[in-house]
């Protein structure tokens, strides 16, 4: 397995201070807000969600065409993003029918999608590998295609051409 970068010393410290300063903070989160909060610009904060969500896809779908060395990064943040999705789509759905709604694009859709990322994080080269083998058709499905095109086309009969030291 590859060895990490070498970071400058502060940056493990400052990441590790703010993984402890969210303890008390989301504990004061949890008993100061509201339970229940109306906002006018809900709708804007899907969308923009969403916008940068098929974003993420793009660039993931686009760096895993171009073989590009950003793949694993990119499926790191779409993966990510998806779980979010489920998340908040979840936790946000009123009871009933929006709330099952929610759950079953989590477990059909979103999830699912996020756990291929996690497959393209963990192994970038293999899961690239198989995205080659699915793009690059199979040595009987280009024999197929060569014998498709072979049998729309009329052949004429070739005659042998005349040789010039025999009397035609």
């Amino acid at each position: 397995m590859p060895t990490a970068p070498s970071l400058p010393r502060w940056i493990p410290r400052l990441l590790a201070l703010a993984a402890i300063g969210l303890v008390p903070w989301t504990l004061w989160l949890t008993f100061s807000l509201p339970s229940r909060h109306v906002t006018d610009r809900y709708d804007l904060a899907w969308v923009g969600f969403d916008v940068a969500l098929a974003a993420a896809f793009g660039a993931t779908a686009w760096s895993a065409f171009r073989r590009l060395p950003w793949l694993g990064i990119f499926a790191a943040v779409t993966g990510t993003m998806l779980i979010c999705d489920a998340w908040f789509d979840i936790v946000t759905s009123h009871t009933g029918g929006e709330m099952l709604e929610a759950g079953v694009e989590a477990v059909l859709a979103e999830l699912p999608l996020a756990a291929l990322c996690a497959y393209i994080v963990y192994d970038a080269e293999r899961a690239q590998a198989t995205f080659d083998r699915l793009r690059r058709p199979t040595a009987a499905a280009r024999r197929a295609a060569l014998r498709a095109m072979t049998d729309d086309v009329p052949v004429a009969p070739r005659e042998a051409p005349a040789r010039r030291d025999r009397p035609a």
